[in-house]
């Protein structure tokens, strides 16, 4: 994660942010299709030298200089199995400079785009930031939704609503 806010840093100083975050959502797509290529970017039986070298060989000219040095440098360091922690930090970076917030939504059925643009607006309203919304469908809901953002949760879903009364007359005495 240091390594990613020192990316961030430098980014930011160029006006690059954007692109290099665009950019490394790009490569660790790509590294995620390849998982043999990122086991022989780690293996320890392959010199630093080499391991940077099919880097280069593969993206030079491609992404920009400062993120190919970054995964140059987290490959020679034996960290390249830690590029989506990185990604994630970056993004996390990226998402409180310019005020998003990404929020997970469940729901039993898929949410159509009027539902989507009354829940997207009331969050800003009530988080004071840029909503991105991840929405999934999870049958377990039964119905409503549940909400997850920041480390905290709204539940509203059927399900939790009888999980409740289920524990509310269990701990009833008749």
């Amino acid at each position: 994660a240091i390594y990613a806010g020192s990316l961030y840093s430098l980014a930011a100083e160029e006006r690059l942010v954007a692109q290099i975050l665009d950019e490394m959502d790009t490569v660790q797509g790509i590294l995620e299709s390849e998982p043999d290529f990122v086991a022989l970017l780690a293996s320890p039986g392959i010199s630093k030298e080499e391991r940077t070298g099919m880097l280069d060989t593969c993206l030079r000219g491609k992404i920009h200089p400062y993120l190919l040095n970054f995964l140059k440098l987290i490959t020679e360091r034996g960290m390249i199995c830690q590029l989506e922690a990185c990604c994630a930090a970056y993004q996390k970076l990226y998402n409180e400079e310019m005020g998003i917030l990404p929020v997970s939504v469940a729901s039993a059925v898929p949410l159509d785009d009027r539902q989507k643009v009354r829940l997207k607006e009331k969050l800003d309203k009530i988080t004071g930031k840029d909503v991105q919304l991840c929405c999934a469908v999870d049958p377990q809901c039964i119905g409503g939704i549940r909400v997850d953002y920041d480390n905290k949760q709204i539940d509203g879903t059927v399900a939790n609503r009888l999980s409740s009364m289920a524990e509310l007359l269990k701990n009833t005495a008749f």
